[in-house]
C-alpha cells in the first residue's frame, strides 16, 4: 500500500485519475484471485502484494477525484462520505470471516475480494475523469461539458506540459516545503496510530485484564465509530477547517485510547472503544481532507498521494511498535506510545493550520478562480 500510495498521485496527475482508479480496482481484484489459488508461500505473498498497491493507489485517487466535484462548501464532508465506505467494507470483512472462512475456509474470503472486478466496467463506462486532469491537459471543453452536466466548478488553470516530478516538486517549491512535511508528520503519526491500535488494542486490552470475548464485537464497533466520525466530522471541518478538526480529533483520539489503560466495566470500555473510533479514523481523513481541499487542482492527485504514502510508513511502524512492547513484556506502555503518537500528530496538524490561517492573513493564499467560458 505505501507503494502504491506513493506512485499513484505521479501516475493518476499524468495518465488520468479515472484510469488509475478502474487499474487500481483490477489489479486488487485480480490479485486476490491469485492470493485464493496460491500453491506456496511465495505466490501467496506476491498476491498480497499487488492487491495492496492497487488498494493503496486507490484510496488518493478516489479522494482526488471526489475533491474535483465537490461543492466548495461541502467538499471535506464529501470525502468524509467517501470514506463512510471504507469502514462499511471492514464491518463486512468481519461477518466474511465469520460466515464464510469458518465453514469454507481462508480461500473463500479471497474469492470474495475478487468480487469488486464486477465493477471494472461500470467505472470505466460511468465515473467520469477528473476535472483538473482535463483543464491541466488542456482538453477544456470535455472538462466544461462534464462540469455544467455534474453541477461542478471548474478548477482554474493552465495546460501543463511537465517533467514526471514537476508536480511534486512544487510541493516544495518556495515555503510550502514546511507546510508538506507537516502534513507527512501527521499523516505519519496518524497511520502509526490506526494501525497500531487496530492491530493491538484488543490483545493490549487483555492484558489490562478485560475480557473482551470474541474480537468481532470489537471490530465492529471500532468501524461503526468510524462511519458516525467520518460524517460528524466532515460536516464539523467545512464549517469550521479540516485542519482545526483534525487537531482536536487527535487530541481526542491520544485521550481515548490512554483511557482505555484505565480499568473499566466492559460496557463502558466498549463506548470508549467506539468514541475512539469516531475521533481516530476521521482525524486522519481529514488531514487527506486539508491536502485535498488545499492543493493546486493539477498536483492535488501527487499531493493527496504523497501524504498517504509518507503515512504508509506509519501504518509500517505502527504494528511492529505494538509487537516489539508486547514481546518485551511492555504491553501496558503500549496504550502510552499510541496515545503521544496521536498528540504529535495534533501538533503537526495544528502547527500547519496556524501557519495557514498566517498565510491567509496575509494574503498568501491563492484563491482558486472558476474557469469561465
Amino acid at each position: 500500500m505505501l507503494v502504491g500510495a506513493l506512485t499513484a498521485g505521479t501516475v493518476a496527475d499524468r495518465i488520468g485519475r479515472k484510469k488509475l482508479m478502474v487499474s487500481c480496482v483490477t489489479l486488487f481484484s485480480l490479485a486476490s484471485g491469485l492470493c485464493a489459488v496460491s500453491g506456496g508461500v511465495a505466490v501467496f505473498g506476491l498476491g498480497r502484494t499487488l492487491a495492496g498497491i492497487g488498494l493503496g493507489g486507490l484510496l488518493p485517487t478516489a479522494i482526488s477525484m471526489v475533491s474535483d466535484y465537490a461543492p466548495r462548501a461541502r467538499a471535506a464532508l464529501t470525502i468524509g462520505l467517501l470514506m463512510t465506505a471504507h469502514h462499511a467494507g471492514g464491518i463486512l470483512s468481519a461477518y466474511v470471516a465469520l460466515w464464510i472462512v469458518e465453514p469454507l475456509g481462508w480461500r473463500a474470503a479471497f474469492w470474495v475480494c475478487v468480487a469488486p472486478l464486477l465493477f471494472v466496467p461500470v467505472l470505466a463506462r460511468f465515473l467520469p475523469e477528473s476535472l483538473s486532469f482535463l483543464v491541466a491537459r488542456g482538453r477544456l471543453e470535455e472538462a466544461r461539458a462534464l462540469a455544467s452536466r455534474y453541477d461542478a466548478e471548474l478548477p482554474a488553470g493552465e495546460p501543463v506540459a511537465g517533467a514526471r516530478w514537476a508536480n511534486l516538486l512544487d510541493l516544495f517549491r518556495g515555503g510550502e516545503w514546511v507546510q508538506t512535511l507537516l502534513y507527512w508528520l501527521a499523516s505519519f503519526g496518524g497511520l502509526l496510530l490506526v494501525y497500531g491500535v487496530a492491530t493491538w488494542l484488543p490483545t493490549l486490552m487483555r492484558g489490562e485484564g478485560y475480557e473482551l470475548g470474541s474480537a468481532l464485537t470489537f471490530v465492529v464497533l471500532f468501524n461503526l465509530g468510524g462511519i458516525v466520525g467520518m460524517l460528524v466530522a466532515g460536516r464539523a471541518s467545512d464549517r469550521f477547517g479540516a485542519p482545526r478538526i483534525s487537531a482536536i480529533w487527535f487530541a481526542l483520539t491520544a485521550g481515548g485510547v490512554f483511557l482505555l489503560s484505565v480499568h473499566m466495566p466492559l460496557a463502558l470500555t466498549f463506548v470508549v472503544v467506539f468514541l475512539t473510533g469516531v475521533f481516530l479514523n476521521s482525524a486522519q481523513t481529514m488531514i487527506y481532507a486539508t491536502v485535498s481541499i488545499g492543493s493546486a487542482p493539477a498536483h492535488r492527485a501527487t499531493a493527496v498521494g504523497w501524504t498517504s504514502g509518507m503515512g504508509r510508513f506509519g501504518a509500517v511502524f505502527g504494528p511492529w511498535l505494538g509487537g516489539q512492547l508486547l514481546a518485551a513484556d511492555r504491553g501496558d506502555w503500549g496504550f502510552t506510545a499510541f496515545a503521544l503518537a496521536g498528540t504529535a500528530s495534533m501538533v503537526f496538524i495544528g502547527v500547519a493550520a496556524l501557519r495557514t490561517a498566517r498565510s491567509a492573513e496575509r494574503g498568501g493564499l491563492p484563491r482558486r478562480p472558476a474557469v469561465t467560458g
